[in-house]
């Protein structure tokens, strides 16, 4: 597996993941309204990173630099539970500066999981229009 900066050729692939993952796995969510055009708002002035097993991308994870903040990740239901999730999310936090932050679902509960197996602490609760949300946060041990 590779982990590599997005590239615009990835735009397609990624807008189809991002609506494909979010409707499978979100399955509380009303997705009528979804486009794979969602893709590119909720990316945008972010950076992207694609995960590539055998020439095939197979998740990406979306970072705001500026705070730190980890915006957006995703893999593809078909490998879901093969590191993928992991790796995305090594990559992101080795470019961390500061203490790095999320937002999850609180009905996503496999996502929350994930975050807390991996070192990241639930700071506080807050609301936006997809749902009720966790904030957690992620500290550098440098």
């Amino acid at each position: 597996m590779i982990i590599r900066p997005g590239l615009p050729s990835d735009r397609p692939f990624l807008r189809t993941l991002y609506l494909r993952a979010r409707k499978i796995s979100w399955r509380w969510a009303d997705s009528s309204d979804w486009q794979l055009e969602d893709f590119d708002a909720a990316t945008l002035n972010e950076q992207v990173w694609v995960a590539e097993i055998d020439g095939h991308r197979v998740g990406f994870a979306s970072v705001r630099e500026s705070d730190n903040f980890l915006h957006n990740l995703f893999v593809s239901p078909d490998w879901q539970g093969h590191g993928v999730g992991t790796a995305l999310l090594k990559q992101v936090q080795s470019t961390f500066t500061s203490t790095g932050a999320l937002k999850c679902l609180i009905q996503n509960a496999s996502a929350l999981h994930f975050y807390h197996h991996h070192g990241w602490h639930t700071e506080a609760r807050g609301a936006s229009p997809d749902g009720d949300y966790w904030l957690l946060h992620f500290r550098l041990n440098r």
